[in-house]
């Protein structure tokens, strides 16, 4: 047709058509893309040191089967926080041990016990002490105070220091209750400078003991010591403590009981019971060298040997724990070969004598026991929800140049002549600290404290003193036990 388009040209206006529509559509595409809307793959992708430390989060706590969608969102938390390292370090921490925590064991291979729940509750305090930074002043100010109040004060972190006011109670005097061999003002000791000393926790105070005071908590109720003779060292210490050291012809000897009376042949009885009247308040002790439950296996024969059931209490502690109040649990200086030989001891465990190689050495058999011992206890108090339980830690000793058969000293007169702070948090006595940990029984830490006075034992001054063998284990009293009822009257 004239003046009609040709096809070519059609062909060629088509072409053009197609071309500026496609151009179009590439201009609105790169518009979309470049908006501030980050690519996905960067959303998600963690920081290597995170990345990888979250792997091995969910490689221990067997989480590899953990949805994508769970990743992402963790992810979004990093991102969150990307302007600030401190915050992003406790998050990650913080969730990596809260998918451990609910499924990994209690134990690692080697059976210690892992730290799991208080580093948990420590990465907890940490983020929230960070999200207060940012809000108001009134806010930050009364979380902190918040915080302060729900601090337990930490009573074996401190120091010693000198107090003219002391003793509680005089050397010369308390001998209704004080045994003459630990009453050095009667022995040829004449320094006593150690009388002066105070033991002052680090960020709090200690209420301070009066005889008064504490009878009236403990008004009705009975205290108990159950251990060895460093055990009885505490409860005598504490009776000379609530007496101020005079003599109470009116507090009434109630041993019978719970059967703590003099058998005939033998040299003492196996405890004591002691009533104060004003307030019915009952303190005793019970020997339980080893805090195992002692039995004869041969009960015709006076030589018999004695199983001793590392894995059960002592008749004394299962039989009278409900009508305790406070108990004091300890143990320790008597886990050794020739004490077991002396007396005749077999170890048992499940009724039947002990074949673990493991706990048939000195060391694993205590520390199973004090295992064994506390979680019996600890099985016991939700029975029990007025016993308070203590297990107090080892008491050092102080030889010097040997051991206490071999010449081992302990000579030194001057108070802290190697220390009078403890700064460190943990406790010293290591088996006895993991073995309360998650139960209801409480550490009375009183080893490390006590570390710092050496010049605090019998010494040479014993009265019955063997030449050439010093006494490095037992405290002269007044003395260093009185700051360990200080401490327990202080929780109690």
């Amino acid at each position: 047709m004239k003046g009609g388009l040709k096809v070519s040209q059609i062909s060629l206006i088509l072409i053009g058509i197609v071309c500026a529509t496609v151009l179009l559509l590439a201009y609105v595409k790169s518009l979309f893309l470049s908006s501030p809307v980050l690519p996905q793959k960067h959303v998600l992708q963690l920081s290597p040191d995170l990345r990888v430390n979250d792997e091995e989060a969910l490689g221990e706590g067997g989480r590899s089967g953990q949805s994508e969608e769970t990743v992402n969102f963790e992810s979004e938390k990093y991102s969150t926080y990307a302007n600030s390292s401190s915050v992003i370090k406790g998050t990650e921490e913080l969730i990596t041990h809260e998918e451990i925590g609910g499924i990994a064991p209690n134990f690692t291979e080697k059976g210690d016990l892992k730290d799991v729940p208080d580093q948990k509750s420590g990465l907890i305090e940490q983020q929230t002490d960070v999200s207060t930074s940012v809000s108001s002043g009134d806010e930050h100010s009364e979380n902190l105070t918040i915080t302060q109040e729900r601090q337990d004060c930490n009573f074996y972190k401190g120091r010693w220091v000198i107090d003219d006011s002391r003793p509680l109670y005089s050397g010369f005097g308390c001998k209704q209750w004080l045994s003459s061999m630990w009453a050095c003002r009667l022995t040829q000791r004449t320094d006593f400078e150690y009388e002066k000393l105070r033991w002052r926790p680090k960020n709090c105070e200690m209420e301070e003991f009066t005889g008064v005071k504490f009878l009236k908590r403990m008004q009705n109720k009975t205290l108990a010591f159950i251990g060895d003779s460093l055990g009885r060292q505490q409860f005598q210490s504490l009776m000379c403590m609530i007496t101020g050291g005079e003599d109470r012809p009116d507090v009434l000897d109630v041993g019978h009981e719970y059967g703590l009376v003099q058998s005939r042949g033998s040299a003492r009885p196996d405890g004591w019971a002691y009533r104060l009247p004003e307030t019915n308040t009952t303190i005793l002790y019970y020997w339980s060298a080893s805090l195992c439950d002692l039995t004869p296996i041969n009960p015709s024969d006076p030589a018999t040997d004695y199983a001793m059931h590392l894995d059960r209490p002592p008749y004394f502690l299962s039989h009278f724990l409900p009508r305790f109040d406070v108990v004091v649990l300890n143990t320790g200086h008597h886990w050794n070969r020739g004490k077991l030989k002396a007396n005749r001891w077999v170890m048992y465990v499940g009724g039947v004598p002990n074949r673990n190689r493991k706990i048939a050495t000195i060391g694993g058999a205590k520390n199973f026991t004090i295992h064994s011992i506390v979680n019996w206890v600890n099985s016991q108090l939700p029975k029990y929800p007025h016993v308070k339980a203590f297990y107090r830690s080892i008491s050092p000793r102080h030889f010097f140049n040997g051991d206490w058969n071999t010449g081992g000293t302990c000579d030194n007169t001057t108070p802290l002549s190697e220390g009078k702070e403890v700064i460190q948090d943990e406790s010293s006595d290591y088996d006895a600290a993991r073995a309360v940990r998650g139960t209801a029984v409480k550490l009375l830490d009183i080893t490390a404290l006590s570390q710092l006075r050496d010049e605090g034992h019998i010494s040479r001054y014993s009265i019955k003193a063997t030449p050439g063998v010093q006494d490095c284990l037992h405290w002269c009293l007044p003395g260093v036990p009185d700051t360990w009822n200080e401490i327990l009257f202080a929780q109690i």
